[in-house]
């Protein structure tokens, strides 16, 4: 394990967490990537994809090298909101309750294909997601500071399963599609496996510390944003409203999930301040899962995506010299 550092940066985490996750997950660096943005900007991840394609195992890995509480929670419809959040158990020997925490209590939690679970049990982990706390037996407990879900969902099978209301879509900062590996990954991924057919998550050894976590977050935190850098943004967020092919555009919270994400990549690629390829960068992965479409556009074949990037051409990119330090105090 690494020292713990006081100044660690996103780059050298994000560098020393790669390189040990990548000793089982092959590919997947975009998914990585903004599972370590989501981590440090308090987000959480929808990530959609076949089933066999490393879900699961990709943040088990990560938790696994970064040291963190890893709990999966296998979303099935007879799942009930206690068997998320917890609940409280009888003692007969104390003759007291004894709080009983669930799967919720952890670091990273995977909510495998959360669209199976009925929509009392989806909103029960949706609103400790949104509030990072949960109630039980009216006592709150607070999660975790380090805390972010990871909810997939498989895209083939629509019988048995309660699709995600937009309202609850939005509490997502990212929303991501894991496709198959190429042929070269997949041979690696044959070769790997074949060499060592025991290679699992467990392989994985912790790589940083909690400390070193919480000094890139606040790196992360420091970045900066020039007034025309936000315009900007902003622009893109009111084109996603006005456009006419959509019933509704971006949330409020999306905004702020946008900002958050692209101080995360600024700061991941050496930066201390963010420019406009940082918006168009990560427009899409925060913006499409939350716009809902019109009749004409669904008609079209249109597709959120189709939308964002239609959005990114029309609006006007900031150009000049744009501030790319804050202003010094006199």
């Amino acid at each position: 394990m690494s020292d713990s550092s006081p100044d660690t940066s996103p780059e050298e985490l994000y560098d020393t967490l790669y390189d040990e996750i990548t000793r089982v997950i092959v590919g997947n660096e975009a998914v990585v990537e903004r599972i370590l943005y989501a981590l440090l900007t308090n987000g959480h991840i929808l990530l959609e994809g076949v089933p066999g394609i490393a879900k699961t195992l990709t943040a088990e890995s990560f938790a696994r090298a970064s040291g963190l509480r890893f709990n999966r929670i296998q979303m099935t419809p007879d799942v009930l909101p206690a068997d998320v959040t917890g609940t409280t158990i009888y003692r007969e020997a104390t003759g007291e309750f004894e709080v009983q925490r669930g799967p919720i209590f952890g670091n990273i939690v995977v909510a495998d294909e959360i669209n199976r679970a009925t929509p009392k049990t989806q909103s029960a982990l949706l609103e400790a997601m949104g509030e990072q706390q949960v109630t039980i037996e009216n006592n709150t407990y607070a999660l975790p500071d380090l805390f972010l879900v990871i909810a997939t969902q498989n895209p083939i099978e629509m019988e048995g399963v309660y699709e995600l209301p937009e309202a609850q879509r939005d509490r997502f900062q990212f929303k991501l599609q894991l496709s198959y590996p190429d042929t070269s990954d997949e041979r690696t991924i044959l070769d790997r496996f074949d060499a060592e057919p025991d290679l699992t998550p467990a392989s994985i050894e912790q790589v940083v510390t909690t400390d070193e976590i919480k000094s890139a977050r606040h790196a992360v935190e420091d970045t900066f944003v020039a007034d025309p850098v936000k315009n900007y943004l902003l622009d893109i967020i009111t084109a996603t409203r006005d456009n006419n092919e959509t019933e509704i555009g971006a949330s409020p919270r999306a905004t702020l999930d946008l900002l958050n994400a692209i101080k995360a990549h600024a700061a991941f690629n050496g930066r201390s301040y963010v420019i406009p390829d940082d918006v168009k960068h990560l427009a899409g992965d925060v913006l499409a899962h939350r716009l809902v479409l019109n009749t004409d556009a669904e008609l079209s074949e249109r597709t959120p995506t189709d939308i964002i990037e239609t959005v990114l051409d029309t609006v006007e990119t900031p150009s000049g010299n744009i501030a790319q330090t804050p202003p010094q105090d006199e």
